[in-house]
């Protein structure tokens, strides 16, 4: 079965994102810039992989489809383009949003809850849960892996990483690398669901 994977750059206080949707605040380098490239390039949007020199037809290796809120597909908008992600399918969660005329984007209004566990008795790469975290809070209960980009500062305020009910979760920390920014990036796996403290 397809695991649904919340990958996420997170700052010292929770956020992934400033008030405003900003994500230019957190400290880049060039060898983690090159890892997260060689390692997830379909985390890189279709639409900016010729300014970095990625081709853009660079396979897929963890992820072939991608969920998120309309505040992460907003940016893509902005920069012209109603498909962020056009090299996986992609579901954007949203009761405003305006049907998208493209085979690749899928908006939708419905539990989103029952069409990740669709997704995932689907054949294929794994699902990644993109943002936000309103998003993220409601699928909580289906986010098999977590993988945190923790960079060194503080946003003070912004959106969450989960937002949503009091759910406590049990996580086990799998692997860990650390970059010469000072951020790092943490694998963490569910724990067995018969040991996660009750709400």
């Amino acid at each position: 079965m397809r695991k649904l994977v919340y990958y996420a750059a997170v700052s010292l206080d929770g956020c992934i994102a400033g008030p405003q949707g900003e994500y230019d605040f957190y400290p880049t380098c060039e060898d983690m810039m090159a890892w997260i490239n060689e390692r997830y390039p379909e985390s890189v949007p279709t639409h900016i992989r010729s300014l970095i020199g990625m081709p853009k037809d660079t396979p897929n290796k963890k992820w072939d489809t991608v969920v998120m809120g309309r505040g992460t597909y907003e940016p893509g908008l902005a920069a012209g383009t109603d498909s962020p992600y056009n090299h996986m399918k992609q579901y954007v969660f949203s009761s405003t949003l305006a049907p998208v005329d493209n085979p690749q984007v899928e908006v939708v209004d419905t539990d989103p809850v029952e069409l990740v566990r669709d997704l995932k008795k689907q054949e294929g790469l794994d699902i990644w849960l993109c943002g936000g975290g309103n998003l993220a809070g409601r699928l909580l209960g289906e986010v098999d892996q977590l993988i945190i980009k923790s960079y060194p500062v503080i946003a003070g305020d912004g959106v969450p990483v989960f937002t949503g009910n009091f759910q406590p979760t049990q996580l086990t920390v799998t692997a860990r690398q650390e970059f010469s920014s000072g951020a790092q990036v943490t694998w963490f796996d569910r724990a067995p669901r018969s040991t996660e403290v009750a709400a």
